[in-house]
């Protein structure tokens, strides 16, 4: 069963929640064959009914102790633009779309999503582009992401400094 999974982390995201739920949204994903929603919505106002669209899952949650096992099983990760998410997402080697959340004064989030999706590691979008990201995403041209080695800086600190 093909599964999207939706994280807002430790924050109050209303807006990609809502947007999640909208009946053209779930459309669009039973078109794309997935069968399961499942949305982690912290502390958002918003608390999701019952699915519009019957041909798709929905539920919810607010808080886990690790979100791990969710972004494992997923299919689709779909996130707020939070450095731990997106990385999280990225090390499981799962399709990642972020959401930035352009409701936030000096967005910080865009920076590192924005650079992540030049490099072709992920897709980025807002809310109100959400429905045509996930329309059109070609997931087969995202590149696996490659964690760097923190060791080579150190090295290079370390022979810099003359303790090597």
């Amino acid at each position: 069963m093909m599964s999207v999974f939706v994280t807002v982390g430790t924050t109050s995201f209303d807006a990609l929640i809502c947007t999640c739920m909208e009946t053209s949204f779930l459309k669009l994903l039973v078109t794309k064959g997935y069968e399961k929603l499942i949305l982690q919505i912290g502390r958002g106002e918003y608390v999701p009914q019952r699915s519009p669209v019957e041909e798709i899952d929905v539920s919810f949650f607010r808080f886990k102790e690790s979100l791990q096992d969710d972004m494992a099983r997923a299919n689709l990760i779909i996130s707020h633009g939070g450095a731990g998410s997106i990385m999280e997402s990225l090390e499981l080697k799962k399709p990642l779309v972020v959401v930035i959340n352009d409701q936030l004064m000096h967005n910080h989030q865009m920076e590192l999503a924005k650079q992540l999706q030049d490099d072709n590691h992920l897709l980025f979008t807002t809310c109100s582009h959400l429905l045509n990201t996930v329309e059109h995403m070609d997931v087969s041209s995202l590149k696996p992401y490659t964690r760097g080695n923190p060791r080579v800086f150190g090295d290079y600190l370390d022979s810099v400094m003359g303790f090597r």
